[in-house]
């Protein structure tokens, strides 16, 4: 059996939303959904959490998570690179207790949609694939071919060169975003390359409605509304009229709220 380590980087500083990773999301603070997530999923032989805040460290061993160290403050920048901060992980969990696992797992508390199912089934994907790494995606809503650059001048030009003059939808290739939920990679491929997509990477395709990426309020508003619906779905008639006390007045029906929850997870 392949041992599994899943890591949960959180650190203190947040710029869009203060304390982002404290913050309250449907009853629980937005690190513990992907805390719970981890925790459900069979498939991780070691779970733990890398981070710089005191405060941060205290509310996952509340929620009975593995914080054997603090990171240093060198690693907890906004310019701090992931790659970096698994790393540091990695050399400290060889060092202090002589653990190498075969995979590493980076799970990112603003993924708080991403499922215990979600995290079994990609490192199913790795193993029966033999790939070197795997990664989330998702179905862009905002297809590449058809956005568009501004000059100096705000004249539009095509993004990337595309020989439909009017293309739809249906006959552009398929698209994917990363959707930041989940990175697996083998350790040594990792190591090696101090990349989550090197060469051969397999994708994990998502749904929209679980690649909700939290970066501002508003997206916290959207998975407010998304993990509401997955405990007690909501009948689209009878969410009428209430979604503007949540969502604000932007928003006229049931519909609209799904389609923005689409459109942001494809940012």
């Amino acid at each position: 059996m392949a041992r599994v380590l899943g890591l949960i980087t959180a650190r203190g500083g947040s710029k869009g939303i203060p304390r982002k990773n404290l913050v309250p999301l449907a009853g629980k603070p937005l690190i513990a959904w992907t805390l719970e997530a981890a925790a459900g999923a069979t498939s991780i032989d070691r779970c733990m959490v890398s981070t710089d805040s005191d405060e941060i460290a205290c509310v996952c061993r509340d929620w009975g998570m593995d914080v054997p160290f603090l990171r240093p403050a060198s690693l907890a920048q906004d310019n701090s690179p992931h790659a970096a901060v698994v790393t540091h992980a990695l050399e400290w969990l060889a060092t202090h207790d002589s653990y190498k696992p075969d995979y590493i797992l980076l799970l990112q508390p603003t993924s708080p949609l991403r499922t215990s199912q979600d995290i079994n089934d990609a490192v199913q994907l790795a193993l029966r694939t033999d790939a070197p790494s795997v990664v989330s995606v998702t179905p862009t809503a905002h297809h590449p071919m058809l956005s568009r650059r501004l000059d100096a001048n705000n004249t539009l030009a095509a993004f990337i060169p595309c020989d439909l003059d009017y293309p739809s939808r249906q006959s552009l290739p398929a698209a994917y975003a990363l959707n930041g939920a989940i990175y697996l990679c083998k350790r040594e491929a990792f190591l090696s390359g101090r990349t989550f997509e090197p060469k051969g990477t397999i994708a994990y395709i998502m749904p929209p409605e679980r690649s909700l990426d939290v970066d501002t309020p508003f997206d916290l508003r959207l998975c407010e509304y998304a993990l509401r619906d997955r405990v007690m779905p909501l009948d689209p008639f009878l969410l009428r009229g209430q979604e503007n006390a949540v969502f604000g007045s932007a928003y006229e029906n049931a519909n609209d709220i799904e389609d923005a929850i689409r459109r942001r997870s494809n940012r």
